[in-house]
């Protein structure tokens, strides 16, 4: 169960950096964010292969090192700008639930394109995942007002076009941790930092031609802190388990498990910050629960 625990570590992470990353956008703009978390994690992945002396393992095969890349690329620069949008231009109690529809794509690739057998239980484990989550991320207090159709449709288009991006990252992941010489932990921890790696750059150097000045780095020192410590929980720490977690159980059963951050938010808001518990988290959670269950037997 190994690769099943790996998965839920990533959606355990995922909660914790979401908690970091709130803070520090009051500070800063959610571009500048994205950007500022990307180098400080690529910059702390860098160091852990130096001081480790794995830094000629990113001598990898070119098909396996643009496959990682590609991934970064499109999870990390072009999903989360878009499900940035999404969340200002709709909304979370529309944006989420819309995004957080990424494993059932992964189910689709995994089946059509990948030919891995899906199971009934895996079907409906995360077809009660996503109806959790869905249950889970409805708060109406967060609801923005929407002038004019076009905005809503682009809104609503773009949490959609999130969970595709996010879906194809995570498979072309899978592919790249798939290569027999990256097939092995040292394997999944350079394919992870070399998607995070690919992200900085391309999104450095889109930043860097149209602000030559560089002022979209030029945050407090604080949320400086705050936004590498949420990127190295969730780009280096909870991605690699996920990342992780392809080497031993299918991408099919993997994402569905990972995709369980409301619960865990859900439950860190009651706990933690005393957030009143409706009948939507109520019921989201248990479907929740009953799907993890399906996915794990």
């Amino acid at each position: 169960m190994i690769g099943e625990l790996a998965a839920l570590g990533a959606a355990l992470s995922w909660v914790f950096s979401s908690v970091l990353y709130k803070k520090a956008l009051f500070k800063a703009s959610p571009l500048q964010a994205n950007l500022i978390r990307l180098v400080s994690t690529s910059m702390f992945l860098l160091t852990v292969l130096i001081t480790t002396k794995k830094i000629a393992n990113l001598d990898l095969q070119f098909s396996v090192i643009l496959t990682a890349g590609l991934s970064g690329v499109i999870g990390l620069v072009l999903g989360d700008i878009l499900y940035m949008y999404s969340l200002k231009s709709v909304g979370v109690s529309k944006a989420v639930p819309l995004s957080c529809t990424y494993p059932l794509f992964n189910i689709l690739i995994a089946v059509f394109l990948k030919g891995e057998t899906v199971g009934f239980s895996i079907v409906l484990g995360a077809i009660c995942i996503m109806a959790g989550t869905w249950m889970v991320s409805r708060q109406g207090n967060n609801r923005v007002e929407v002038s004019g159709g076009k905005f809503l449709v682009r809104g609503l288009a773009a949490a959609l076009f999130t969970a595709v991006m996010w879906s194809v990252s995570i498979s072309l992941m899978n592919v790249a941790v798939a290569s027999p010489e990256t097939s092995n932990i040292d394997g999944a921890f350079v394919v992870n930092a070399i998607r995070v790696f690919a992200a900085s750059i391309v999104l450095f150097s889109a930043c860097s031609i149209s602000n030559r000045h560089l002022t979209f780095l030029k945050a407090p020192w604080k949320t400086w802190l705050i936004l590498a410590c949420g990127g190295v929980i969730s780009l280096a720490i909870g991605w690699f388990f996920l990342t992780f977690s392809f080497l031993h159980i299918q991408e099919s059963r993997a994402v569905p498990i990972s995709s369980t951050t409301p619960l865990f938010s859900s439950i860190a808001g009651v706990t933690f910050l005393k957030e009143p518990v409706t009948s939507w988290v109520i019921i989201g959670s248990v479907f929740i629960v009953v799907g993890i269950f399906f996915l794990f037997i």
